[in-house]
């Protein structure tokens, strides 16, 4: 992938959106130029060509974050409302967790039975982990520890099917699919 192609096709628009959040011109162009200065240390990160727009649009949103976290402006930044169509990957992300969302219960249900039924309740069912641990007889603390290990051996699964692309957060972004004979998904 080519930065000075990249910048020319989304330099307009990066520019745009970041102008509708950032009143000052001298502001707007010292953000740009830190979006350009990420695009070209992170770019290798990024494996599909169709990732990229909302790559950037996301970069661009926390760049404006830590703009107004910078100069003391929290009054400013919490009236700051990002939806995903303003960002540019309302499409991309959508698909990609239709994409994987009928992954997930093969890959719990693959799991060892405490940690099936713990992932199910939770992250499947939505109950609160005070309210599991309550009606499980178990530590909160202990829930939680349990929680996060069940959560590292799910993630284990997928990373055997599929190597994903994730954000500074932590957000997919992307995947592609390690092993065609993955029988989870």
């Amino acid at each position: 992938m080519n930065l000075e192609k990249i910048w020319a096709e989304y330099r307009t628009s990066l520019k745009a959106f970041l102008h509708s959040k950032v009143s000052n011109a001298a502001d707007v162009d010292d953000l740009l130029q830190e979006l350009l200065i990420k695009t070209h240390q992170n770019l290798n990160q990024i494996r599909d060509k169709e990732s990229i727009k909302s790559w950037l649009f996301q970069i661009a949103n926390h760049g404006i974050i830590d703009f107004y976290r910078r100069n003391g402006k929290y009054s400013v930044l919490t009236q700051i409302e990002l939806s995903e169509n303003e960002l540019g990957f309302d499409e991309t992300s959508a698909e990609i967790k239709g994409e994987l969302s009928h992954c997930i219960a093969p890959f719990i249900q693959a799991l060892d039975q405490q940690s099936s039924e713990l992932l199910t309740a939770i992250d499947l069912n939505n109950e609160s982990q005070k309210t599991y641990a309550k009606n499980q007889g178990i530590s909160y603390s202990t829930l939680k520890s349990r929680v996060q290990k069940a959560r590292s051996e799910l993630r284990a699964l997928f990373d055997g099917c599929c190597k994903m692309t994730l954000d500074a957060q932590g957000n997919l972004m992307d995947y592609d699919r390690q092993n065609n004979n993955c029988d989870k998904c």
